[in-house]
């Protein structure tokens, strides 16, 4: 949450504070070690040095650190207070589809202001250009197509993304990336090939609700590792239910997480990768927001670490370039031959006139020209929804200012209830997307997600302000019943 002065509810400091603890609780940071120099966690962190060394002074305060003169920073632990051991939560048979069904047809109608949506607007897209590539291709068709392009899917469109893979600091070859119809078919496929029937999957808590749906649907069961806002995947907790519940994969959305936007540390996701290789877990990972960084530093993603080919990385054009084309992809390592089989004896093929027309596009150079002028417009907007939360949302709602992406997690005061404002809301024509939706324990019944990825328009500003008030009124008369 922003205070008076613009500062963030969880500073900079603060983060990397929390981020070292859990190095010194998880024993990566020994005792009697040496604590990174503050000059390079400066230039890992992309931080300041007044930064670190606030960080460093406050786990001084906290018994985890001492100061040696001339010498830096060493690790003194344990705490003087164990921490709290996170408890293994049930796995769950999934049952939120048919809420989900109910929340998405309410965002369909066209008169709503779609914060509820899970999509950005389709005026942020080249869609005149890409519409001529497509009818160029439409118009030439090439008969060898028809074979060349069945999965794995064309050659030329699978060699430009890994290259766009490299640019993120992976290495992924043309060979291991399968093109799906869209990111949805490609983490469905994931799952097939990793999983049976009945198998556990760990997924976060807050999920994805599409993450939820596909478990259920293809009966597996989850469980729910708690996720926050402030630092992504417990990691502790993860590895205490590895240790006791029989996972057969993970389900993670690292970057620009849906729906709480946070971005796990490099550090954090470098040690996720090594736990589950360990076990030789397979990770499902679900990138589709990879490319939406604001600022000028691109995250690392945690295919960059994977040695194993654990990581079957799925992407998709559909929320940087291409909305309504279902084109993705999946950059499967090791399970790349099951994929493309899998894929064959579920739908075949992906569109080849859309794979060609998206190739073409990329063919011009002209794609990270259009990344660039959505990033800054994503950013913009989010800026505005920001400021309106501030003027008119309750003081004690919180949130955190995602780095990317284009969804915002706020949580509410005590006394509120997400679908009930959600009902409220869509009165009003205005959809919000409620914290239970993203639980298969139908949990964060005080959470909604908002989208920011629609221009600000001035009943955009409206809705926000009338949001602020049904909020307002819900929380006054649960405080008058008790």
């Amino acid at each position: 949450m922003l205070t008076a002065n613009g500062e963030l509810s969880v500073r900079l400091y603060e983060r990397l504070a929390h981020d070292l603890e859990s190095l010194i609780r998880d024993g990566t940071l020994r005792v009697g070690a040496r604590a990174p120099s503050i000059r390079g966690l400066c230039r890992e962190r992309a931080t300041s040095p007044a930064s670190v060394v606030r960080a460093y002074e406050l786990l001084e305060a906290r018994g985890l650190l001492e100061s040696r003169a001339r010498s830096g920073f060493f690790v003194t632990g344990p705490p003087p207070v164990a921490a709290k051991i996170p408890k293994v939560r049930r796995p769950e048979h999934v049952g939120v589809s048919q809420l989900v069904f109910q929340i998405l047809e309410s965002t369909r109608q066209r008169d709503c202001v779609p914060l509820g949506s899970a999509f950005p607007s389709p005026e942020l897209f080249p869609l005149r250009p890409l519409g001529r590539h497509l009818a160029f291709v439409a118009q030439r068709p090439d008969p060898w197509s028809t074979v060349e392009h069945l999965p794995p899917g064309s050659l030329a469109l699978r060699t430009q993304i890994a290259q766009r893979y490299r640019l993120m600091g992976a290495e992924v070859a043309p060979e291991e990336i399968v093109i799906t119809a869209g990111a949805l078919e490609a983490l469905n496929l994931a799952l097939q090939v990793v999983t049976a029937p009945n198998d556990i999957v760990a997924i976060e808590s807050p999920s994805f609700y599409g993450c939820l749906q596909a478990i259920e649907a293809a009966g597996r069961r989850a469980v729910e590792i708690p996720t926050s806002p402030e630092h992504g995947i417990d990691l502790r907790a993860l590895e205490r239910t590895l240790r006791q519940v029989p996972v057969k994969a993970c389900w993670f959305m690292t970057t620009f997480h849906n729906p709480l936007g946070i971005t796990m540390p490099a550090d954090a996701k470098e040690r996720l990768v090594r736990l589950l290789a360990a076990q030789s877990i397979p990770l499902i990972e679900d990138n589709v927001y990879a490319e939406l960084f604001f600022g000028k530093e691109r995250p690392r993603i945690t295919k960059v670490w994977d040695r194993k080919g654990l990581i079957l990385d799925c992407g998709s054009f559909a929320k940087t370039l291409a909305p309504g084309y279902r084109l993705g992809w999946i950059a499967a390592g090791r399970f790349a031959t099951a994929v493309r089989n899998c894929k064959i004896t579920t739908s075949l093929a992906t569109s080849i006139p859309i794979q060609a027309a998206i190739s073409r596009y990329l063919d011009t150079g002209v794609y990270d020209r259009h990344l660039g002028k959505l990033r800054r417009t994503l950013e913009t907007q989010q800026t505005k929804l920001l400021s309106a939360l501030e003027s008119y949302f309750p003081s004690s709602c919180h949130w955190v200012r995602p780095a990317g992406g284009y969804q915002l997690w706020v949580q509410l005061p005590d006394g509120a209830d997400a679908l009930a404002l959600q009902a409220r809301a869509l009165d009003h024509d205005i959809s919000v997307a409620p914290g239970p939706i993203f639980s298969a324990r139908r949990e964060f019944a005080r959470c909604i997600r908002l989208n920011y990825g629609h221009p600000w328009t001035a009943a955009t500003e409206r809705a926000m302000k009338t949001l602020g008030q049904l909020l307002a009124q819900q929380c006054a008369r649960t405080r008058k019943r008790s």
